[in-house]
């Protein structure tokens, strides 16, 4: 099957196109010359902060993910360095974010829309596939289920309470077997039998971990049994109750492990498919989102510009005493002016010429 297209002909190009051959998978990335318009997606979360340039076709150019190590303001603005070192006098027409610090980010960098994740990365799977039905989502610190139907996101769920099953889990039992987390995955695939290990919650998983090692078991098998414990804790937890229809796509950062995504394959019997940029869609969705509103509204972006990254912000936070709510107040500062506010419940803190905290 060749796929011949060109501008004129198909001028919206998807980042990632994906077709069938017989029972073969293909994934390839189109590259076009675009002009010197972009949009920029920000997707700031707990774990990583995440950056998508995508240009005047939304089509993918340049990505990067960055550990956020609890500063995301600092991070932020090392993407932001690193982009405008790799594309010098590039313009940027607008500005989307998103991610549990999609607040925080639109101070800083000046955003034109703020989105959800879940709107975020439902927008990004249908971009990749049209026809997705599901979309399975683990990142570092939460999971969330997308339930799609012709294009909309019809259902979902999250969970940010329990460390089982995410990606900072992952990465604490990679450290404590030693294991680089990226052979995690192929550690899984050399199990012949993976051995049951307990996955409803961090602290029994990892102790069934260590009884599992001292009882003899090999490490792969310890490692694919963890894989398969994961995913039977998201399909009864996250996904309980939820209709999963093919086509699957499996996002966010765990998407790179391999067992997860076998291991998701055996639960469901069905094929799961891994778009390229995983690690980034969230990012991709909001670039594709601000996009979209920009091209309606066809206004003047409010992107701060490049230089925000060599200004300095900084974050105060103060509980209000006003009432038995007791609303914790997050002030925004930028050289040493208040430039804005959230945590509240009500109007009292609406001024920004109110300095307190």
């Amino acid at each position: 099957m060749n796929i011949v297209q060109t501008r004129a002909s198909r001028p919206d190009w998807r980042p990632l196109l994906i077709y069938w051959k017989g029972e073969k998978y293909y994934r390839r990335v189109l590259f076009v010359k675009a002009d010197n318009d972009y949009y920029l997606g920000i997707d700031v979360g707990s774990v990583s902060t995440d950056l998508a340039l995508l240009d005047s076709f939304g089509n993918l150019v340049d990505k990067v993910y960055l550990r956020t190590r609890g500063k995301p303001i600092s991070i932020l603005k090392e993407g932001l360095k690193i982009l405008e070192d790799k594309w010098p006098g590039i313009k940027i027409n607008g500005v989307g974010t998103t991610g549990s610090g999609r607040y925080l980010a639109a101070v800083v960098a000046g955003a034109d829309v703020v989105k959800n994740e879940i709107t975020a990365h439902a927008v990004a799977a249908s971009r990749v596939n049209s026809d997705v039905k599901t979309v399975l989502e683990i990142g570092g610190q939460d999971s969330k289920i997308i339930i799609i139907r012709d294009g909309i996101a019809v259902d979902f769920a999250m969970n940010s309470v329990c460390a089982a099953g995410t990606g900072s889990f992952l990465d604490q039992q990679a450290a404590r077997l030693e294991i680089p987390i990226e052979e995690f995955g192929k550690y899984a695939l050399m199990a012949e039998r993976p051995v049951r290990i307990a996955g409803r919650c961090s602290v029994f998983a990892e102790s069934d971990m260590i009884h599992k090692q001292q009882t003899g078991h090999d490490l792969p098998e310890i490692i694919a049994g963890l894989c398969e414990a994961m995913v039977r804790n998201y399909l009864s937890n996250v996904a309980k109750g939820k209709e999963i229809k093919p086509p699957v796509l499996f996002q966010g950062g765990v998407a790179a492990n391999i067992g997860i995504k076998m291991a998701f394959e055996k639960e469901l019997k069905c094929p799961v498919y891994i778009p390229e940029h995983h690690d980034v869609m969230g990012a991709i969705g909001a670039g594709l989102l601000v996009r979209e509103f920009i091209l309606k509204k066809k206004g003047k972006t409010k992107f701060k510009g490049f230089a925000v990254a060599s200004l300095d912000f900084a974050t105060r936070a103060f509980e209000c005493e006003g009432c038995p709510n007791h609303c914790e107040i997050v002030n925004i500062f930028q050289a040493d002016e208040l430039i804005a506010r959230w945590g509240y419940k009500c109007t009292k803190w609406d001024m920004l010429n109110d300095n307190t905290g």
